[in-house]
């Protein structure tokens, strides 16, 4: 049911990380360029007048940029070098066109700059506000003279991995971003801290003041960079961070939104087609394996909106390499129903019964599962790590599809053979795929075999 209301249009989700937003983010089906087109920003590399960037500068750039833009792997961004200078960054679906230009354009310069006492005030426990100096503490997004206040500390002494977005402890509803120091200057903040409590310091990045605060005491481990952030600027600023400075600072040439390179035509006649694929499948399914095959198909159904429910949730991007994926999977979902039947009538065959034979059938199919999934997203996942962000959605699709398909075989199917089996009109060895006098000759050979175990013993 909850499967089924998150694919419903309309639907929207709670974000647990800000209750008081209440229901607030809708679930949509995301596709990429090739199915609904995006938006598009070109950027031109400034050097400075030293002449164009080399091959391997343009190269990490453009890295980079297609690190901040997919960070999750979700999005599948087109990011190529155009010409000898120039960047092209192509985001599928892109509501906030501002949001990505923000993202990419930014050097990523991060620097500490004290604001030093009696010019800038200091913080008063005591009162709990700012007292003495003749300049105001600068406010958010105000330019800071790197001339008159040069830097303490810069971004490229933290430690990346401390680097991530969370919710401020005070629980007002903003976001931070926490970072720490890595090496020998994590000994030095940690001094310099010690020296200028109470004092205000700017935390610069790229000329602008994101944030000001004051240092309560020693900072020895991880601190914080705390302010007015909501939820999307505190990620985008960790990612900002995370991947570093750009060797050169963007210029912005052009933006404009782009069209689907296939539509919703094309789109259609693939749907159209993986639908026929499924639908021989289920035809196949029921002619062949009967009664188990009815089950399989039920459990497929379910898979089917299980899956779509969890690329919503993400959200997943589906490209046509992503409808791909989804309809590979399909045919490893059947493939574990496959070897439990098969594994059931081997049973049955050998004389036993409905229920015994079904229990037995999923308990010794187990193990083949379970090899040729994990095979699967072994593969998937070096897919993902180390593939181009088509490879990468591919990749994630068929994962997802794996895991489900798991959980929907070993899970789904056998609770469904379990209250089958028991059932009256289930008790026809036909039904399985056995016939009944095979079936009854078995049952009586083993009855027999039995009996004269039992009359030797």
């Amino acid at each position: 049911m909850l499967a089924i209301y998150i694919d419903m249009p309309g639907s929207r989700f709670f974000l647990l990380s800000n209750p008081n937003a209440g229901i607030s983010q809708p679930l949509d089906t995301k596709l990429g360029l090739d199915l609904r087109g995006g938006f598009e920003v070109k950027y031109g590399v400034d050097t400075g007048g030293k002449g164009p960037p080399s091959a391997s500068q343009l190269e990490t750039i453009r890295s980079i940029i297609e690190q901040r833009v997919n960070t999750l792997k979700v999005s599948e961004p087109v990011i190529q070098v155009v010409g000898n200078s120039e960047i092209l960054v192509q985001v599928p679906g892109a509501t906030d066109p501002s949001a990505v230009e923000s993202l990419v354009g930014q050097a990523g310069n991060l620097e500490f700059v004290l604001l030093p006492s009696p010019e800038y005030p200091k913080f008063d426990t005591t009162t709990g506000a700012d007292v003495g100096g003749t300049k105001a503490i600068p406010a958010p997004d105000t330019k800071i003279d790197a001339s008159l206040y040069p830097p303490q500390f810069t971004g490229a002494q933290l430690d990346l991995g401390s680097i991530s977005a969370g919710v401020n402890p005070k629980n007002d509803g903003t976001w931070q971003v926490n970072f720490a120091f890595a090496g020998d200057a994590a000994t030095a903040f940690s001094t310099w801290s010690a020296q200028h409590v109470d004092e205000h310091f700017a935390i610069v990045l790229d000329g602008f003041v994101k944030s000001a605060p004051y240092i309560a005491g020693q900072i020895t481990g991880q601190g914080a960079i705390s302010g007015t952030f909501t939820q999307d600027e505190a990620k985008s600023l960790a990612t900002i961070l995370s991947y570093g400075a750009l060797p050169y600072p963007l210029n912005l040439e052009s933006s404009q939104d782009i069209p689907a390179s296939l539509g919703q035509a094309f789109l259609d006649q693939t749907l159209f087609a993986g639908a026929i694929g499924i639908g021989l499948v289920l035809l196949f399914m029921l002619v062949y394996y009967r009664l188990q095959g009815l089950v399989a198909c039920i459990a497929l159904i379910y898979y089917g909106l299980a899956v779509l429910a969890i690329f919503r949730i993400i959200p997943v991007t589906l490209t046509l390499a992503g409808i791909a994926g989804f309809v590979l999977s399909v045919g490893m979902a059947v493939d574990a129903n496959i070897l439990i039947f098969e594994r059931t009538k081997e049973e049955l065959r050998t004389g036993k019964t409905l229920v015994t034979a079904s229990e037995a059938g999923f308990i010794r199919a187990w193990n083949s599962i379970f090899d040729s999934n994990v095979s699967s997203l072994i593969t998937a996942s070096i897919l993902y790590f180390f593939g181009t962000p088509t490879i990468a959605g591919f990749a994630l699709v068929l994962m997802i599809g794996v895991a489900t398909s798991m959980f929907t075989a070993v899970t789904v199917s056998r609770t469904l053979m379990r209250i089958v089996v028991r059932q009256q009109m289930a008790q026809k060895a036909w039904l399985y795929g056995v016939s009944d006098e095979e079936f009854q000759a078995r049952a009586m050979g083993g009855r027999l075999a039995r009996r004269e175990a039992r009359g030797r013993v």
